[in-house]
């Protein structure tokens, strides 16, 4: 069960990127949480805040709250938080990929991993959006639940080991996947086709899965192994390194179902 809200949690936001945005404009609206602060490394990228909230760039400067969340990239987050002069503050960052013990041994550290991709062109309904937490300490794990009870319906308690494969697999499921949409489009664009016409079929592939295993809901030639038709197939690709992806994936599917042909 949700625990009950906390008195208004006062946060600062580090970091002006796509993950920082998206969580801004939840944590601006919400009733429960009071956003402090945002720093950034320049004035500019501080532009789309500085009317809303207070601003800084200057780490000296920083608010007192109750969480400091970092929202940078990866390799930033050591480096941001050595710079926060808040010893035994409660300091989380957002990365997937990162483990909480990257966050400088002077705070108390955290994980607030909302597991979604984020785009600057497309609004996010952050509720849908499952929130991954972790706590070096029990008693900041409440806290942390709290405020992502705030913003999402979805909230897991994911440790380091954990959120790493939870983070390659995501990578998979989304980063792969976007790019092989992005190898049909341009199959698409040499047959002179609108690449939308594939769109059905997208949404149909995601939908399965919601009533479907991934291994029940896998088709095509591969999963058949019909090896005339693959070879057909990888015959059309004049990249070799596209031949050479198309020709593993098939091996990989056909392995995968092999016990069953």
């Amino acid at each position: 069960p949700s625990p009950p809200f906390l008195s208004m949690i006062k946060v600062v936001l580090i970091g002006t990127g796509k993950v920082a945005k998206h969580l801004f404009k939840a944590f601006y609206t919400s009733k429960q949480i009071e956003l402090v602060q945002v720093i950034g490394r320049s004035k500019t990228s501080l532009l789309p805040f500085k009317e809303l909230v207070d601003t800084s760039t200057n780490y000296k400067k920083i608010e007192d709250a109750d969480i400091y969340i970092i929202a940078v990239s990866d390799v930033a987050i050591n480096a941001v938080s050595e710079q926060l002069k808040t010893n035994k503050k409660f300091v989380v960052h957002t990365s997937g990929s990162t483990p909480m013990k990257s966050i400088s041994s002077a705070h108390r550290k955290g994980v607030f991993y909302p597991l979604q991709t984020f785009s600057s062109e497309r609004e996010i309904d952050l509720n849908e959006v499952p929130f991954c937490l972790e706590t070096q300490y029990k008693e900041d794990y409440r806290l942390l639940q709290s405020l992502a009870n705030a913003v999402s319906e979805k909230v897991f308690s994911i440790n380091s080991e954990q959120r790493k494969l939870l983070h390659l697999a995501a990578v998979y499921v989304n980063n792969f996947t976007n790019h092989m949409y992005f190898q049909g489009n341009k199959y698409c664009e040499e047959a002179g086709v609108p690449f939308n016409i594939l769109a059905p079929l997208i949404i149909e592939t995601a939908k399965k899965i919601e009533e479907l295993s991934p291994y029940a809901a896998q088709t095509g030639p591969g999963r058949r192994n019909d090896k005339d038709t693959s070879k057909s197939l990888e015959g059309l690709i004049g990249d070799p390194l596209q031949k050479d992806i198309f020709a593993l994936v098939t091996k990989s599917i056909e392995n995968t179902y092999d016990q069953e042909l």
